[in-house]
């Protein structure tokens, strides 16, 4: 599930064009040649980190039970178990909504504070409710659903942690030189 890419939410990634590779948002195709191009490819993979890891978060989220009248059980379940309502899918719905639209930070750190919220026990409990659906609904009867539960838990929450860190923001050039330096005197 790959999120949409908007012209607004890929501003900087024109800006990085033109700061590192001195292409003006306006040049042509045909003005381009090879090297441009390969530039061009290099910056945007770089720039994709962000997209990727809310495409997958978004993902993670799929894998549930849809937060309609069949899944309303699931739901419950998960609010009790893990004793946070940041995961309740009216909390969720706006953010869910804006990362579809390749704007995922905001659901990134509601995820985040949802698991910090939790208790170790309470972790647990939520990775079971999880791990029951999950193993139902991916036909995974070999696995504990427990085992499946917390690892959908620790890959939700890397995976907030990827989106929140790819948007840092930090490809300022005085910060890449002092990074440069920095492993250079090592």
């Amino acid at each position: 599930m790959l999120p949409e890419v908007r012209p607004h939410v890929s501003a900087p990634l024109a800006l990085q064009l033109e700061r590192q590779l001195g292409l003006a948002s306006h040049l042509e195709v045909g003005h381009l040649d090879v090297e441009c191009v390969a530039g061009i490819a290099v910056v945007a993979a770089a720039h994709s980190d962000g997209y990727a890891a809310t495409g997958h978060l978004l993902g993670l989220l799929a894998a549930l039970p849809a937060p309609t009248e069949a899944g309303e059980r699931f739901w419950s379940d998960l609010w009790r178990a893990s004793g946070t309502a940041y995961l309740l899918p009216v909390n969720m719905k706006a953010l869910v909504q804006r990362s579809l639209a390749g704007e995922g930070i905001d659901l990134a750190r509601q995820i985040l504070s949802a698991v910090d919220e939790m208790t170790p026990p309470q972790r647990v409990a939520a990775g079971e409710v999880i791990g029951e659906a999950l193993a139902e609904s991916d036909h995974l009867p070999d696995l504990k659903t427990q085992v499946i539960g917390e690892l959908w838990l620790r890959d939700l929450e890397l995976t907030a942690w990827r989106v929140l860190h790819a948007d840092r923001g930090s490809d300022d050039p005085a910060g890449r030189k002092a990074f440069v330096d920095a492993w250079t005197g090592v």
